[in-house]
């Protein structure tokens, strides 16, 4: 009775091992196409490292707040309404509400990256130009 008892811990272990290994080779997996599609490099991991930290792809985000541009006055125009739409004591759900203000986190850290981006861009223009 034991040895099957042993036998049947054993068998169950190799089953959740190797389902935790393909999980974990799936997930390096998606992480690596995710950086790829964020344009790779430095841009995509800082790309997907957002997306990590705010629990939301930028696609999420814009489908969430109703935008396809990232045009601010638009994304805080659907986000104000979204918000005060959801509010518990209007019957609203607490729910919605919050994936609402994680997807104006993740659309405003794009907004910065951009900006900041053009910044630099601006910056290494402006040297070039005095070094010619």
């Amino acid at each position: 009775m034991a040895k099957h008892l042993a036998q049947l811990v054993v068998a169950g272990l190799q089953v959740v091992g190797r389902a935790f290994a393909k999980a974990l080779r799936q997930e390096i997996a998606a992480s690596q196409a995710a950086a790829q599609r964020a344009g790779g490099g430095a841009a995509g991991a800082r790309h997907s490292a957002a997306n990590q930290k705010l629990g939301m792809t930028l696609e999420e985000a814009k489908q969430i707040l109703n935008v396809e541009e990232l045009d601010p006055e638009r994304i805080q125009k659907n986000y104000e309404y979204l918000f005060n739409i959801n509010d518990k004591s209007k019957g609203g759900s607490f729910y919605i509400q919050s994936k609402v203000v994680r997807a104006k986190e993740r659309v405003d850290k794009e907004l910065e990256e951009v900006v900041t981006a053009k910044e630099q861009q601006q910056r290494k223009d402006t040297t070039q130009d005095g070094n010619t």
